[in-house]
């Protein structure tokens, strides 16, 4: 991952609605969850969300598909790892008990 990219991905969560959203689809799992269940359970209106999820979209975080009349959002975990591996190239001068392995696979536990 180069910087600007991480910059990129950064600032799309550097904003508390969206790190929420973001953190609630990584939990949710590969399967991801419709618009209208993430701002139930957030408490964000339609059009904030759509504004928020649109930001992390184009950060490439998050990826959406239609089902029938419905729109289901899922985190891009190969993004999320790129990220967290970009962040602890370096850590820690190679100590692993410092830096464990982060690397995060969507999961059947996960998504239930």
């Amino acid at each position: 991952m180069d910087t600007k990219t991480a910059v990129t991905h950064l600032s799309a969560i550097a904003q508390e609605a969206r790190l929420e959203i973001f953190r609630l689809l990584v939990q949710a799992g590969a399967e991801g969850l419709p618009a209208g269940v993430i701002g139930d359970k957030l408490k964000i209106p339609p059009s904030t969300l759509s504004f928020h999820l649109k930001e992390l979209s184009h950060a490439g975080l998050v990826s959406s598909r239609q089902v029938s009349r419905f729109i289901y959002y899922s985190a891009n975990y190969d993004a999320m790892n790129e990220l967290l591996a970009y962040l602890t190239e370096n850590c820690c001068a190679g100590q692993a008990v410092c830096c464990p392995d982060l690397k995060c696979e969507p999961t059947k536990e996960n998504q239930s």
